[in-house]
């Protein structure tokens, strides 16, 4: 069983670093990815919190290696992962992976992301400055991800419990 987790988290990861060249939205020295939210809500609904945060940093990590990701990557993609895996275990609903990742991204991720972008990358924007771009690409991932969940193919998976 955790074979199928891993394998299914490996081809999320590999999806996400692999559109990072294709899909983002430059907000100053940030880049906004919304395939990343998708696959964040995705995994919270389809594995749990852990395999949906491990997937979140590692694309984080593997789109800093290659040059096509910023560190605000990190506290953005993982706060988000992580409250939408929370969500989903105490509601069992889809919407509640959904705004957890828009709440956990937008809100949480855009705040944790103003002291990176002040003391490691040098920004002088202020605090709020990345809440907006942040819950616009969040929303838009998470409402994709929504649709991809109500598929037949994502009911297939969570009833065999990958």
């Amino acid at each position: 069983m955790p074979v199928r987790k891993l394998t299914v988290t490996a081809l999320l990861v590999a999806v996400g670093v692999l559109s990072s060249h294709l899909v983002y939205i430059p907000v100053g020295v940030s880049k906004c990815f919304p395939v990343q939210h998708a696959i964040n809500v995705l995994l919270a609904v389809l594995l749990g919190t852990r395999y949906s945060v491990g997937a979140a940093f590692s694309i984080s990590l593997l789109r800093n290696i290659l040059g096509t990701g910023s560190l605000l990557a990190f506290p953005g993609s993982m706060a988000g992962a992580a409250l939408a895996g929370f969500v989903y275990k105490r509601t069992h609903h889809i919407l509640g992976a959904v705004l957890g990742e828009i709440i956990g991204t937008g809100i949480i991720g855009g705040l944790l992301s103003y002291p990176i972008a002040k003391y490691l990358i040098g920004s002088q924007v202020g605090a709020f400055f990345f809440v907006a771009p942040f819950l616009i690409s969040t929303t838009g991932g998470s409402m994709i991800a929504w649709l991809l969940c109500r598929t037949p193919v994502a009911t297939y998976f969570k009833e065999k419990s990958v």
